[in-house]
């Protein structure tokens, strides 16, 4: 009875072994995934106030370099053999230059490989201060007080005009084409609005125009009666205010209150729509300037990106911000390196083509040939309506036609068919050749 079961058992076994070995053979595993690349973490500082008044200027810069960082990444960029992964660290530095020394320092401790930034030259002045001691690059977008490059630093770059170029092109234009007699000029007494007003007045003095003596307020005014009052007795035909759309908006909208019907203008801090959201219909027929094209003029492929990603246009020097991040890692990618040592000689001799034109860099930081656009405020929308470029100025149109492509050449026509011969009533009176003569 126990040999029976055995033998059972065995055969059981060894049928399931025949019916294993008759199978088909296991399939072969696909290989493991290759690991990935190794990567490498690039961190770029921005500052801005993203708090405070003028927090909506702010966020307009901190998104052109965020769109630069996310275009980067998308791109796969390799230095040093690794995959570079891109990471923008943002600071609020509520446009206050101690909170800016404060976030600058925060920026150096955190190691990142360059700054773009700050919005303000009164916080980018001594911020640049920072991180030219930890030999960090730094460039704003936006400051645009001549002291930012006088100071020698050699890491400290602008992407946009300075106030020497851009408060004689206001002044220049308010003079060429209002002619004012008299103009009262008004600043906010920080560095960029005391020192744009500067520029307005000494270009409006060489030509020939008696400017009242300075008027002040701060960055936080809002009532300016008193200024005003002192001012519509004294009938300039033209005001102009040195500082932000904050404080300039009140300011144009109180004059209209008051009756002072002569002409405001303004420098590229108040050269915003939100003019009109904070003037009303006193903004309409300001003029103003921006350091650099208008937003609208940057590169279609930038514009529709901005769009796509923020759901709106760039407010005012989205595209240089941009276009600054993009330098820093333009610079980061012909080194083949991160290190600022290595990369800043290649941002100091760089050539690029950007969202806002083409750029190069003087010895002292400044971009070369930099535009200035005079724009006046229409139906609560800024139109810009001339551009200056090395003391020339032309209409906004005609600089929009020179820098439109060229059209592509028309193909050659085709060669239209020979003629028929006349008819023997039309040709001349010659008899045609025989046919052997033709042979001959």
């Amino acid at each position: 009875m126990n040999k029976t079961r055995v033998s059972i058992y065995t055969l059981a076994a060894l049928a399931t072994l025949g019916v294993v070995g008759c199978g088909e053979e296991p399939k072969p595993q696909p290989p493991a995934a290759p690991p990935p690349p190794p990567s490498i973490e690039i961190k770029i500082g921005h500052v801005a106030p993203l708090t405070g008044g003028i927090a909506h200027l702010g966020k307009d810069n901190e998104n052109g370099a965020r769109l630069a960082i996310d275009e980067a990444n998308a791109a796969k960029i390799q230095i040093e053999g690794k995959q570079a992964n891109f990471v923008l660290v943002a600071e609020d530095d509520q446009a206050d230059p101690k909170v800016g020394t404060t976030v600058a320092q925060k920026l150096v401790d955190a190691k990142v490989a360059g700054v773009v930034g700050h919005l303000n030259s009164g916080t980018s002045i001594p911020a640049s201060a920072i991180y030219n001691g930890a030999n960090i690059p730094m460039i704003s977008g936006s400051a645009t007080n001549p002291q930012l490059t006088e100071q020698g630093f050699k890491g400290v770059f602008r992407t946009v005009g300075r106030d020497d170029q851009q408060g004689p092109a206001i002044a220049s234009y308010l003079a060429a084409n209002n002619k004012p007699k008299l103009v009262a000029i008004v600043d906010d007494a920080t560095a960029y609005g005391e020192g744009l007003a500067n520029e307005v007045e000494k270009t409006l003095k060489a030509a020939g125009v008696k400017v009242l003596p300075r008027e002040k307020g701060t960055d936080k005014t809002s009532d300016w009666k008193a200024v005003l009052t002192k001012l519509k007795g004294r009938r300039p035909d033209a005001v102009f205010y040195g500082g932000m759309d904050a404080t300039g908006g009140p300011l144009l909208k109180q004059a209209r209150e008051l009756a002072i019907k002569a002409v405001f203008s303004f420098g590229d801090g108040a050269c915003t729509d939100k003019m009109k959201e904070l003037a009303g219909d006193a903004a309409d027929g300001l003029l103003c300037s921006q350091a650099g094209i208008p937003p609208q003029a940057a590169d279609k492929k930038f514009l529709e990106a901005y769009k796509k990603k923020f759901n709106a246009d760039p407010i005012l020097y989205a595209p240089f911000t941009y276009d600054g991040t993009r330098l820093l890692i333009e610079a980061m990618k012909k080194a083949n390196s991160p290190d600022p040592a290595k990369y800043l000689p290649e941002l100091q001799k760089i050539e690029y083509t950007g969202a806002s034109g083409k750029i190069s860099f003087d010895d002292k930081g400044d971009r070369k040939d930099a535009e200035m656009t005079i724009f006046t405020m229409k139906e609560g929308k800024l139109a810009p309506i001339a551009i200056i470029k090395g003391g020339q100025t032309i209409s906004f149109d005609d600089f929009v036609k020179a820098s439109e492509p060229a059209p592509a050449p028309a193909a050659a026509p085709v060669a239209a068919p020979a003629a028929e011969p006349a008819k023997a009533a039309e040709a001349p009176k010659a008899e045609a050749p025989k046919a052997d003569a033709v042979k001959k």
